[in-house]
């Protein structure tokens, strides 16, 4: 007798969902995926999954439906089960979600690690972190030169941000600033993309990461993961780092699915530490040697690079920080804000009152960024708002904190001043060493 087809929704935010669908879904015939649902970002629901890349099971493609309608969509589809799969969510609202699931008639299920993650047949390194905000970016950047340093040709492959056209974002290749202007990347993907440009590396991103990991093993001596939020990698890393952060000490073990990063990593490395409370940090290495008592704890500082602290001093100043980190990674500051107390701001000025449209909605949904600016950017219509709001805010000078030089996709008429978080070993020469250790062929053979 034939099993029954089970019907699934995946739960997902326009990344790692997709990610599962391809590597567990796409060609089985005992499910049928029926629907993705989408939150975190705004605009991403309402698409369809092409039928281009589901497959020949799904010639319509798959729709893309809210998250807020997932009672009824169980209900209506007759839903058998749903998979959770997206990033930086308390554990708490994850079992809500499973409860809400489970009350309208469906399972509720996580795919393990290793059934999504694909083997390289170069090394991976891999970058994640407890909770976004953490010090990704800065720590890419540090390991990205050291890399160089040693004449490696590193590709980097970054967690997925398909936030447009899924069918053409399935595999794309960043060589230049001009690959971001043609692919039309939002703010948040340039944010991603760019410091790894400048340090002269190609990037890869997309939605079908086994198509991507064919084309980055041709070109790379050695992969590195740039991870998103604080998901688990898509490749097999051959050097997994995390990183904790002391300023929020506990989400470690608090939010999914970083507590699974923070148990499986080779290496934890304890960020800002040189802000941080020497109790907190304390706190999190206590920790790690009861969870993941293999792996090898390293600190970290982040110091704050100001350009120009002259423009800043004794001025009105609007702080312009990283979106992700201020929404769903929580965070209430950032370099910009940093950087600009440091430079003897007169005042931080108060964006909220003059935010318009979508930007003064994203203040209402996450409060803990009252006082400065999120850069939210996913599309055209975002980055007008946020153009639009910045000029409406009367200050003399805008601290951007964000990764990339904000004034190359919005138009700031006033002075604006860059500042980034940069990464340095407390101990040098820490991260070299578990480098050499785990892409040792790499290193003495580049190409």
């Amino acid at each position: 007798m034939q099993s029954p087809v089970r019907r699934v929704v995946i739960l997902g935010a326009a990344g790692r969902d997709f990610h599962d669908f391809n590597t567990v879904f796409r060609d089985k015939p005992d499910c049928r995926v029926v629907a993705f649902t989408a939150t975190q970002i705004p605009g991403i629901d309402g698409r369809r999954y092409p039928a281009s890349l589901a497959g020949s099971l799904y010639p319509d493609g798959i729709p893309i439906v809210a998250e807020d309608e997932l009672e009824g969509l169980i209900r209506r589809e007759n839903v058998d089960l749903c998979v959770f799969s997206y990033s930086d969510v308390a554990h708490t609202q994850v079992m809500h979600l499973a409860s809400r699931a489970v009350a309208a008639g469906a399972d509720f299920l996580f795919l393990g690690a290793n059934r999504t993650m694909l083997k390289s047949k170069v090394p991976v390194i891999a970058v994640t972190a407890v909770r976004t905000g953490a010090g990704k970016s800065q720590t890419t950047r540090y390991l990205s030169r050291i890399l160089k340093e040693r004449g490696l040709s590193v590709v980097a492959v970054r967690h997925p941000m398909p936030y447009g056209d899924l069918a053409a974002q399935a595999c794309q290749r960043f060589a230049t600033y001009a690959d971001l202007d043609r692919e039309k990347c939002t703010i948040e993907e340039r944010e991603e993309y760019e410091p790894h440009l400048d340090n002269g590396f190609i990037v890869y991103a997309g939605v079908d990461y086994g198509q991507i990991l064919k084309r980055a093993e041709a070109e790379a001596d050695v992969i590195l993961w740039d991870g998103g939020n604080n998901d688990l990698p898509f490749y097999v890393p051959d050097l997994h780092i995390c990183i904790a952060d002391p300023h929020r000490p506990g989400h470690e073990t608090a939010y999914h699915p970083g507590e699974a990063n923070f148990r499986r990593a080779d290496v934890i490395l304890i960020n800002k530490c040189d802000t941080a409370d020497e109790g907190n940090i304390h706190a999190i290495e206590t920790v790690a040697a009861k969870l993941n008592p293999r792996a090898r704890v390293l600190r970290t500082n982040s110091p704050v690079v100001c350009e120009k602290p002259e423009l800043v001093r004794g001025k009105r100043a609007l702080v312009v920080e990283d979106g992700p980190t201020l929404t769903h990674g929580g965070m209430s500051f950032g370099a910009g804000l940093v950087a600009a107390k440091k430079a003897g701001a007169a005042v931080i000025v108060d964006p909220q009152p003059y935010a318009v449209g979508t930007i003064a909605e994203t203040f209402r949904k996450y409060p803990n960024a009252a006082g400065i600016l999120p850069a939210m950017g996913y599309g055209a219509a975002q980055v007008a708002e946020l153009a639009e709001t910045i000029s409406r805010t009367p200050c003399d000078v805008v601290v951007v904190g964000t990764p990339i030089d904000l004034t190359r996709v919005v138009r700031i008429a006033k002075p604006a001043v860059r500042a980034q978080y940069e990464l340095q070993e407390v101990v040098p020469g820490r991260l070299a060493e578990e480098i050499e250790r785990a892409v040792p062929a790499a290193v003495a053979t580049p190409r």
